[in-house]
């Protein structure tokens, strides 16, 4: 036993000073020692090796290709209005005026079986299907030997991942977490001068560089130049709870949540004393003014951190972004849309939470190969209000066409400049709502992510009835007519 302990102690001194050396200390300075790139090029290389011998052994890769990117369900973009009218093409004139026609059931028919095979939310809270095997057997299930080459890799890969990868990348995260409490815990001590927020925020950054290293991360950020700045919001769409690592590796954020108890505490607790984090009581989640109030009196302190706030509320497969919620964008200031996208060949970033526990997770994240995602810090976006000089020129202009016959005052608005006539025709800007949705939008196209208004609290909950009275009544209003009154 004593000869057991003797060797296994200059070994493990060995093993944290090489972790340091190499990996933790140029990490927490940003700098790379090439380490991870040489590990990357290999994967790639093992990756495509084992992707030719696949689609060579079998061409059925070539079905799932087209169905992971397709889907089972071939929809296009016509509305309930569009549809219906198609069917009813044999009939014009009940079309016009609005009557019921029998051929209508077959539209909700054939929508009830096409959300029963394959529907556009529930998809959304599984893992993306992967166009090739990328050698994980929680990505190949119904596994089966393709050759002996291939099976000798997988083997291969599975004592490098379990007995390389996962002992070095707890190792690193232990580290990380460590850190964390223990540098914010005494940056909090320190008197509120301008030092004390310098120290924080490298501390912050620190921690985050060796976390991400214990993922193999590989991030790659696009646009540095519109990175959030101070007093403003970042939203983003979510993923995954290392979302928050991916971003705080490059700046530094202040984050927003509920309270926890055990080890997640104890690092809110050691994060709250050196950074304005705000952090929730379960009672005050409920009540959104409160909520609402202590976000806007932050964003209004111009020298505090920039916000990091999710507003999907849960994880989305990376293939999608869905609602977000309206809270978010009714504080006011400027919000900064980041745009976030995996790369699922390396290793499933998503989070089903329904599923999996947040140490399962873990575990699964720490035994992939890597993580690799793309950052886009996409331009500030305010929301679009109309200011009190154009409400004028609107009022001038109103109060002086409305004593004019009908006539002349459609002559005299052709000769308005196109500007005015826009004031004169637009609303009074956006509501929070749209203000959302045209974020959301922004970071869907930059991600080539799937823009659905669908809420992710359908992740855990019904449908609303207020969803389902939508289309009801959009199809009453096409049986009834335009007569129809409320």
């Amino acid at each position: 036993m004593e000869g057991f302990w003797a060797v296994f102690f200059p070994v493990l001194r060995i093993w944290f000073t090489c972790v340091v050396v190499l990996i933790m200390l140029p990490a927490m300075f940003g700098i790379s020692l090439g380490i991870t790139e040489t590990y990357m090029k290999l994967l790639i290389k093992s990756l495509e090796w084992a992707t030719h011998r696949i689609q060579r052994a079998s061409r059925a890769e070539e079905i799932l290709k087209h169905s992971a990117s397709n889907g089972l369900i071939q929809r296009d973009n016509s509305s309930l209005e569009q549809e219906i009218e198609e069917l009813r093409r044999n009939r014009p004139k009940s079309a016009e005026r609005g009557d019921f026609t029998l051929s209508d059931v077959l539209y909700f028919t054939k929508t009830g079986i096409e959300s029963i095979v394959e529907d556009d939310v529930t998809q959304r809270f599984t893992s993306e299907e992967l166009v090739s095997w990328n050698l994980l057997t929680r990505t190949n299930n119904n596994f089966q030997y393709i050759s002996l080459r291939l099976t000798v890799l997988w083997g291969v890969g599975v004592v490098v991942r379990y007995g390389i990868l996962l002992p070095l990348r707890i190792t690193l995260t232990a580290i990380g977490l460590s850190w964390l409490v223990i540098g914010t815990t005494m940056v909090g001590f320190l008197p509120n001068f301008r030092v004390k927020g310098w120290l924080s925020e490298l501390v912050h950054v620190m921690c985050y560089r060796i976390c991400a290293r214990g993922l193999s991360a590989t991030i790659h950020y696009h646009n540095k130049q519109n990175r959030p700045k101070r007093g403003g919001i970042c939203v983003a769409n979510h993923t995954s709870p290392i979302d928050v690592v991916i971003l705080a590796n490059d700046s530094c954020y202040a984050m927003v949540g509920q309270v926890h108890g055990g080890l997640m505490g104890v690092v809110q607790r050691a994060m709250e004393r050196s950074c304005p984090h705000i952090w929730f009581e379960r009672a005050e989640m409920r009540d959104r003014h409160l909520v609402t109030q202590r976000l806007r009196d932050h964003v209004n302190n111009k020298t505090k951190l920039p916000i990091l706030i999710f507003p999907e509320g849960t994880c989305i497969n990376n293939t999608s972004v869905m609602m977000f919620k309206k809270g978010s964008f009714e504080i006011g200031g400027t919000i900064y849309p980041v745009a976030i996208k995996y790369d699922p060949q390396f290793g499933d970033a998503f989070w089903n939470s329904s599923k999996y526990s947040m140490v399962s997770y873990l575990l699964r994240m720490m035994t992939s190969w890597a993580i690799v995602c793309n950052v886009w810090y996409l331009p500030p976006m305010t929301q679009q209000v109309r200011d009190q000089a154009e409400n004028d020129k609107v009022a001038v202009i109103s109060s002086t066409t409305s004593e004019l016959p009908h006539f002349c005052a459609t002559m005299l608005m052709r000769l308005i400049t196109p500007s005015l006539t826009h004031f004169l025709c637009a609303q009074e800007g956006e509501d929070a709502v749209q203000f959302a949705n045209r974020v959301k939008s922004t970071i869907a196209q930059q991600g080539g992510l799937v823009d659905l208004a669908w809420d992710g609290g359908l992740k855990r909950a019904k449908v609303k009835d207020s969803l389902k009275e939508q289309q009801q009544k959009k199809y009453s209003h096409m049986v009834v007519g335009d007569d129809s009154s409320d």
